[in-house]
């Protein structure tokens, strides 16, 4: 999208979200900022550890910005690349010109030492939020190009899924006719294959990847088109409205689906294994208040899910670039703002291991991603 303090407070069964705002300070030179930010548990007697909120640049050398995607490197991924377990990986939509779908750019951040550009792809591309990292020690990456550097949807490609390898090689590309505009995506990996879905742009449609997956290739063995009818328009901010964030309930085989211009989240139900499209599925959430325009979308520890808001759709100047938390029974519960000003929240993601949780979401109003660290108490 073209366009501190933080403090959390409670964490109980109903809240992962917590009161007040992420104020980003940033320069042009703004690598690194720290400040503090306090978890506590349901019983106050037991706290979380003081942690901190770290904040660094997301811009590699060639200068791109407005960072989408954001996905972990899981545990179990093979040693000797560039990238390890507990790295995030984000990708970039923009060049440096600020030029919408034409970002050729991921960025690794690891646990402790500074940001460095993972892997770096020949224009036209514009990676998108559809950035997931499999364990046998692959990254795939959706692209959704603005080929003639108008930074325009009306002008651009179906794009594709890239596949690249633990050292920032790109191995090979994933076309199909029903992968257009891969916006979004999310990942159910099981080692040896896994199911990948796919949020398009151009078409408002949802599709299935049945991948194997060796340690040397990454294998498509069939593609399903599994949802669609949700609104899909381009738009001179944010380069399309269409369905974005994803989240896979392997347990109850549930993918639930951000809609960012019907404003809404639905659930499609048999999602790993339906033959047929589903249509939109069942309305899980929508909210005329605290709902702008949910884009990426992640599933906390409590089972609550988190979306991020475009600013665009349902505007509200008093609530920017917000993060806002629901139960998957429609209830809204907490929001949080990533920056003072419209349009900075966008991709995010959450890794829990044991009791540590990580927390990461971008700014991309300041091209800057923010990372919360805390353990849970039960």
């Amino acid at each position: 999208m073209n366009r501190g303090n933080a403090q959390l407070k409670r964490l109980t069964p109903s809240r992962f979200l917590k009161s007040g705002v992420v104020k980003v300070l940033a320069a042009a030179a703004v690598a690194c900022l720290l400040c503090s930010a306090t978890v506590m548990a349901d019983d106050d007697d037991h706290p979380f550890l003081p942690t901190q909120v770290r904040a660094v640049s997301t811009v590699p050398g060639n200068g791109d910005g407005n960072p989408y995607g954001v996905a972990f490197v899981p545990q179990g991924f093979p040693a000797g690349g560039t990238i390890n377990p507990g790295d995030i990986l984000i990708s970039n939509f923009n060049n440096s010109g600020n030029l919408q779908g034409t970002g050729t750019t991921i960025v690794d951040v690891p646990p402790t030492q500074p940001p460095f550009q993972f892997f770096g792809g020949t224009a036209p591309l514009g990676l998108t939020t559809a950035l997931n990292v499999l364990q046998r020690g692959f990254v795939l990456v959706g692209n959704f190009p603005s080929p003639d550097n108008s930074g325009s949807c009306q002008t651009a490609l179906p794009g594709s899924i890239l596949v690249i390898d633990k050292n920032g090689n790109l191995l090979s590309t994933i076309t199909d006719p029903m992968i257009q505009g891969p916006w979004d995506s999310t990942l159910f990996d099981q080692f040896g294959s896994a199911k990948f879905f796919v949020a398009n742009g151009l078409t408002g449609t949802v599709v299935r990847l049945d991948l194997d997956v060796d340690k040397d290739h990454v294998h498509v063995k069939k593609i399903t088109q599994i949802a669609s009818g949700y609104t899909a328009v381009c738009d001179p901010v944010t380069f399309v409205d269409a369905p974005t964030g994803l989240v896979y309930d392997s347990d109850k085989d549930v993918l639930y689906v951000a809609s960012t211009g019907d404003n809404s989240v639905y659930a499609v139900y048999d999602a790993g294994d339906r033959h047929h499209d589903g249509g939109r599925g069942k309305l899980v959430f929508t909210d005329p208040v605290h709902f702008h325009g949910p884009l990426g979308m992640a599933m906390a520890p409590n089972g609550n899910l988190v979306a991020s808001q475009n600013d665009v759709i349902n505007s509200d100047p008093n609530q920017p670039s917000e993060l806002v938390e629901f139960t998957i029974d429609g209830e809204f519960v907490k929001q949080i703002s990533v920056d003072p000003a419209q349009g900075g929240s966008f991709g995010l993601a959450i890794q829990t291991l044991g009791k540590n949780v990580t927390f990461g979401a971008v700014d991309d109003a300041t091209n800057l991603f923010l990372i919360w660290t805390f353990q849970l108490h039960h």
